[in-house]
């Protein structure tokens, strides 16, 4: 079930929702408005004529960082990974779902491709898997709000939560990530070593 704004509030007080920096402002009635880092990846054509999901690709991506004033340029149909500015973390009885906001995707920007998702025990800057599906450029400014985070209770306590405890076990790769975005590690899914 989803947490409503007054669930939210307790289970921050409970520490089963960790948010940092956090303002009450930000509190909506069932989720919890997130904004925009200032860290990008951006795929670099000149690098290579495609992308193999069994070889490392941070030497295809460009890191690209703005300043308050200094937007971030996405064009259409361009993809980049970004980083919510906020540090948002949830206990081993939670789980938390990236969310767009509507007058972001009104824009026709799209925040994530598929990974979404919080799972029990991590605590990161949320990545975003940011789309431009509009036929103009959209620029996107540092701190600017771009999502929200939804909050569910588990049923019951992860026996496993995705901690760096586990990561060896879980195959975990983004456990506690933060400050920059990190490049798909699906690679490492390949290798005989796992």
């Amino acid at each position: 079930m989803i947490l409503s704004d007054r669930d939210i509030k307790q289970a921050m007080e409970q520490d089963d929702i960790f948010i940092d920096p956090y303002d009450d402002s930000m509190l909506q009635p069932a989720s919890v408005d997130l904004r925009l880092g200032k860290h990008f990846l951006v795929y670099d054509r000149n690098k290579s004529a495609l992308i193999d999901a069994k070889k490392p690709v941070e030497d295809l991506m460009t890191d690209v960082e703005i300043e308050e004033d200094e937007p971030f340029i996405i064009h259409p149909g361009e993809f980049a990974l970004g980083m919510i500015y906020e540090k948002t973390g949830v206990s081993e009885n939670m789980v938390g779902r990236l969310e767009g906001k509507s007058s972001v995707g009104r824009l026709g920007l799209m925040i994530h491709v598929t990974a979404g998702f919080l799972d029990p025990g991590n605590t990161v800057n949320m990545t975003l898997d940011l789309f431009n599906t509009a036929s103009l450029p959209i620029l996107l400014y540092y701190k600017m709000p771009i999502a929200q985070m939804v909050f569910e209770r588990v049923s019951s306590s992860s026996e496993r939560p995705y901690t760096a405890d586990h990561a060896s076990t879980l195959g975990s790769k983004y456990v506690g990530s933060e400050g920059k975005p990190i490049p798909s590690q699906m690679w490492k899914n390949f290798r005989e070593d796992k």
